[in-house]
């Protein structure tokens, strides 16, 4: 693999609280278990970085505990920070609560991650081969936004850009949202945050409103489903429907990370859209049998998973769909 993933979105601390279920309004609940882990982009970066592809990080870190704390977890996951601390903050956190469901619940303080300049992602320069990757939650900080879409509208046109609107993408003012799209290459995002862009209706009409009238120089979109898996439509009109696989969860955090993770690192080997979407299916699935964010599975453990996995149901429907 030749080129790197240049992640230009954000990293904070979580902090994560394991509970029977939320406390109701008013009242409080003994945790079963806590951890101190890296989240927000270190997820996705480390499911990069496990499948196989160079990272670097060219958001910003805190100087603080927080901030090596994140800087600790980047040496030993091999991601290189390509920017200088913030001589002003210490990084962001978050609270995330988890339930016996496997659902999650997140409380986030914004810290130096927040705050983006272009003097300061001068040093973040790229080269052929390379993929860019930022998320809605970068987008959505007042003080790192317009920074940001300026930065990534003059990226390279031969330089592939990948894009996860997350689940703030109602926070994210529409101009600087229609900027972003117009220059994405790949549009990862969940069935909500595909409605919130292009409407409702059923999975192929959102997609194809996407990419005809939102992402005009994409060459696809994914548009996950959790447990069910992903819809992939590509630009010529060809779509896919990539069933998920069946798992026992006990930690959904992270799993929306991993799958855009594994599904770049895969693209960027030169694997078809269709077989990296199964791929990053596979990898998800292996993520939310783990605890943690961070929990992304390397290469071999997919290519494991799947040389056991029962072929999913509907595991591939193509079709060639109208514009």
């Amino acid at each position: 693999m030749s080129g790197r993933l240049v992640h230009v979105g954000s990293a904070v601390v979580d902090y994560v609280y394991r509970i029977d279920a939320l406390p109701a309004p008013g009242m409080e609940k003994t945790a079963s278990s806590f951890a101190q882990v890296a989240g927000g982009g270190f997820n996705m970066m480390v499911a990069a970085s496990r499948t196989g592809m160079q990272v670097v990080f060219g958001g910003q870190l805190g100087s603080g505990p927080n901030g090596d704390f994140l800087r600790a977890a980047f040496m030993a996951e091999g991601i290189a920070t390509l920017t200088p601390p913030s001589p002003l903050m210490d990084s962001g956190n978050c609270v995330a609560m988890i339930s016996s469901d496997a659902e999650r619940t997140f409380v986030s303080w914004p810290g130096a991650e927040s705050v983006l300049s272009l003097d300061l992602m001068a040093p973040v320069a790229v080269a052929p081969g390379d993929w860019v990757f930022t998320s809605g939650y970068t987008l959505s900080y007042p003080k790192s936004r317009d920074a940001l879409t300026d930065w990534i509208e003059a990226l390279p046109a031969n330089i592939p850009f990948v894009f996860d609107p997350t689940p703030v993408i109602s926070d994210i003012p529409p101009s600087i949202l229609s900027r972003v799209l117009a220059r994405t290459t790949w549009l990862s995002c969940n069935t909500t945050e595909a409605a919130e862009i292009a409407g409702s209706g059923d999975v192929e009409a959102v997609a194809a409103r996407l990419l005809g009238d939102h992402c005009p120089t994409a060459a696809g979109v994914i548009i996950r489903a959790g447990a069910k898996g992903c819809h992939v439509r590509l630009v010529d009109g060809t779509a896919q429907i990539i069933a998920g696989f069946n798992v026992t969860a006990i930690d959904t955090n992270g799993a929306g990370d991993t799958h855009i993770g594994a599904f770049v690192s895969a693209l960027a080997r030169g694997i078809t859209p269709f077989e990296a979407a199964r791929y990053a299916n596979a990898a998800a699935a292996v993520s939310v049998t783990r605890h943690g964010g961070s929990s992304a599975p390397t290469n071999r453990e997919i290519q494991t998973f799947l040389s056991h996995a029962a072929d999913p149901s509907g595991a591939g429907r193509t079709q060639k769909a109208n514009a």
